[in-house]
């Protein structure tokens, strides 16, 4: 899998990254799935701190604390878990993702972080501090790079204005196709590239049982994967061609949660290569748009 060098990274990234949310949270099982996808050319790791309460940062950390060069790590803050363990509360100041980052590196076993990203992201967020934050970071060593995780247009509108993040973390598939209307066509200018994650719809564009998702009706999910299906296409692969067509994107985060999902990823981006623009445009001009009706 080649890698390829986005515009505000020093660094280079694989066009999959593996979305490790989905790990199963014991190390011995989880390896061979990290183990897989870094055997098939994937370079890159992509975690929380929110993600079983920082476990899963722990087993990245572990899983990897041999070839750490050699590998990617983006991990998210801005959840912060209450002292009672009841749940978290959304906290983007300064002071606290400056202490959050400690823990992360800890965790991580590392001494530092290649991608750090706030984990969402509102209009009322004192981004001054939020994004001083992150500078103060850089300067440090600590980070290479900050992102944000945002589906909101005009949250994306007002960091882009006062900063430069890497990468933009959103939701982007056949069912989501939001971000073409304003998202995309505004990162598309810049220097920061979109991290896509949801690239598989929760799996109703492949194989799990239709359900409603967003606007649409159960029905015409099924609609939707029976015209890809109809294309004689991988599922994954179209899908995964979906998003990598689009100028905007630096890489799709793809969660698994088994050695075989991790190896039918990597044969789909295989396969994806032979899949033509024009293929992918006829079919998605039959896919409805939707757009943002909040946030806009």
């Amino acid at each position: 899998m080649e890698h390829k060098k986005l515009p505000a990274l020093e660094f280079e990234i694989s066009p999959i990254a593996l979305g490790c949310m989905s790990l199963k949270g014991n190390l011995k099982e989880d390896q061979k799935i990290i183990d897989t996808a870094l055997f098939g050319g994937i370079n890159f790791l992509d975690t929380a701190d929110l993600y079983q309460k920082g476990l899963n940062e722990e087993i990245v950390g572990a899983a990897i604390k041999d070839r750490r060069k050699d590998i990617v790590v983006a991990t998210k803050v801005g959840n912060q878990v209450r002292a009672d363990g009841s749940g978290w509360d959304w906290n983007p100041k300064k002071a606290y993702i400056l202490a959050a980052v400690e823990e992360s590196l800890k965790r991580l076993q590392t001494d530092y972080i290649d991608i750090y990203q706030l984990h969402g992201g509102t209009l009322e967020d004192p981004w001054e501090e939020t994004l001083e934050a992150f500078e103060i970071l850089k300067s440090q060593g600590k980070i290479r790079a900050f992102g944000i995780s945002s589906i909101r247009p005009n949250v994306i509108r007002k960091v882009l204005g006062m900063s430069s993040p890497a990468t933009i973390m959103m939701q982007y598939n056949p069912l989501d196709r939001r971000p073409e209307e304003t998202a995309f066509p505004l990162i598309a200018e810049s220097e920061t590239r979109v991290l896509v994650r949801g690239a598989f719809a929760k799996g109703l564009l492949i194989n799990k049982p239709e359900e409603a998702f967003l606007e649409y009706t159960s029905t015409e999910v099924k609609e939707l994967r029976e015209l890809i299906a109809d294309s004689g296409l991988l599922p994954e692969a179209f899908l995964i061609r979906f998003g990598l067509i689009q100028p905007a994107v630096g890489s799709l985060v793809i969660g698994a949660s088994s050695v075989e999902q991790v190896e039918k990823i990597i044969l789909a981006y295989q396969q994806q290569k032979i899949i033509s623009d024009k293929l992918i445009e006829e079919i998605s001009a039959k896919i409805p748009l939707n757009q943002y009706l909040q946030h806009r």
